[in-house]
């Protein structure tokens, strides 16, 4: 049996936790009646779906203001470590609204944690599809540009979702399409995954840039001391 290993993420509220659900087609990962993140740290659940072995990793909201940056950024390395070997299928977690700035800066993050190169390996998945009503995802999505740029780099592939209003029949049918997607998009990458030794280049990348701004703020600091000084000495 086919093996397929899901990261879902997004920022908070936008029904990762329920897309899980519906994916799974039962009530396995815990919902929040609200928009306070129900998910605090990766939770790992497996189960049969369409003939596939199906692992879902389920991570905490993009801006949670419950955690710090090294909390998030910790997690994120938990959820590719939990999918071991490694990930099949990044999916970006959208509503169906505006994008927003907040929108574009949740992408800007899932970039600076996993690289761009991230995106070879993402499927987008919007959700509240009762919103749209008659409008197709794809009118949806060309209505704004960066939505449609997205898209583009994620090869064009998006799904639409919805956790509350749908019946299962078309949820179902929905997972079945998405679940085929990412067939396709492994066939494309001739079976390559998303590994935890491309997240460690990603995380030494960052730590010598963080030291490059780290030495560079300090050589600013003495030069402005430096500045005091003279700045004294001409006043005196």
């Amino acid at each position: 049996m086919a093996e397929r290993r899901i990261v879902l993420l997004g920022k908070t509220g936008v029904g990762k936790s329920a897309l899980a659900n519906t994916i799974f087609g039962e009530r396995v990962f815990k919902i929040s009646g609200s928009s306070n993140a129900e998910t605090n740290e990766c939770q790992s659940e497996t189960s049969e779906v369409h003939g596939r072995k199906v692992t879902i990793i389920d991570t905490p909201g993009l801006f949670d203001t419950n955690k710090c940056e090294d909390d998030l950024k910790s997690e994120m390395v938990k959820c590719v470590t939990l999918s071991a070997p490694g990930v099949h299928t990044f999916v970006i977690v959208l509503r169906v609204e505006r994008f927003t700035q907040q929108g574009n800066e949740v992408i800007s993050k899932i970039k600076e944690f996993f690289s761009k190169e991230a995106l070879k390996y993402a499927v987008i998945i919007f959700t509240h599809g009762d919103q749209l009503e008659d409008q197709k995802i794809e009118d949806f999505v060309k209505e704004n540009h960066y939505l449609r740029d997205l898209v583009e780099e994620c090869g064009g592939r998006c799904h639409l979702i919805d956790n509350r209003h749908w019946n299962k029949e078309r949820n179902n049918e929905e997972v079945k399409k998405l679940l085929n997607t990412i067939d396709k998009m492994i066939e494309q990458n001739n079976g390559d995954m998303y590994t935890n030794e491309m997240l460690k280049q990603v995380q030494s990348m960052l730590e010598k840039e963080e030291d490059l701004i780290r030495v560079s703020s300090n050589n600013m600091s003495e030069e402005e001391k430096k500045g005091s000084k003279e700045e004294g000495f001409r006043q005196n």
